[in-house]
């Protein structure tokens, strides 16, 4: 059986498209405005768990922007970012993580803020807490509140389980219960994983000629962990 059979295909960029909306769907409806027709509030900013997809969206939205032909730019956050004046040329700016920015870089937001605001240019923000939460600066907790603000809701198990059967379902194949919970107790629980599994498990199947089933499921994961093993191993 050909190699292929046992690898995950490679994950999709972020983008609008394959966001799976869940309970989001006015956040997406708003950030595809922005995004794509620079209509609405100028300034959204979003705020969710680790996996709730919030970096997703961000990055999403500045594709959607760059296919437009906007000078559009992502930047996730660290202590050592700097927001130059210069940010506020962009027709289209996302800031992911902006908690860990330090007191000079919130400057730089704080101002990044008016600029582009006044410019009517479009500024996505996001954070781990709501902007009254996050025990930055005053005047930029104001900003960022001076738009929209989202929480980004994380799919429930039953929501990712009917996201895996729609995608089975596309790929000409029906995936069981059982087959559905087998994998999402022993993958990483984010869709682009769960996706890139469930495509790989197709092939598989194909290749071998069976159905999808718990059993062809076992073998596709223990084929990978071994291989996983013995490429650590080897280093």
């Amino acid at each position: 059986m050909k190699q292929l059979a046992f690898e995950f295909g490679a994950i999709p960029p972020p983008s609008l498209e394959n966001f799976i909306t869940g309970r989001n769907a006015e956040l997406l409806h708003n950030v595809q405005r922005l995004a794509l027709a620079h209509a609405g509030e100028r300034i959204i900013y979003v705020w969710g768990a680790p996996g709730s997809g919030r970096s997703h969206l961000l990055k999403g939205a500045i594709s959607a922007a760059r296919a437009t032909g906007a000078d559009a730019v992502y930047l996730a956050c660290d202590r050592d970012t700097r927001l130059p004046a210069e940010l506020a040329a962009r027709v289209c700016l996302a800031v992911d993580d902006v908690e860990r920015l330090d007191d000079r870089a919130q400057v730089g937001l704080f101002n990044l803020c008016n600029t582009m605001r006044e410019q009517q240019s479009a500024l996505f923000v996001s954070g781990n807490v709501p902007p009254a939460r996050l025990g930055l600066r005053p005047d930029l907790v104001t900003r960022l509140g001076w738009g929209l603000v989202y929480e980004v809701h994380g799919l429930s198990d039953d929501e990712k389980a009917q996201a895996l059967r729609q995608r089975a379902a596309e790929r000409g194949f029906s995936l069981t219960d059982e087959v559905c919970s087998y994998v999402m107790t022993r993958a990483p629980r984010d869709m682009s994983t769960l996706f890139s599994l469930l495509d790989a498990l197709d092939r598989y199947s194909l290749e071998a000629k069976r159905p999808v089933t718990v059993t062809l499921a076992r073998e596709l994961l223990q084929t990978v962990a071994q291989r996983g093993t013995k490429a650590g191993n080897g280093r």
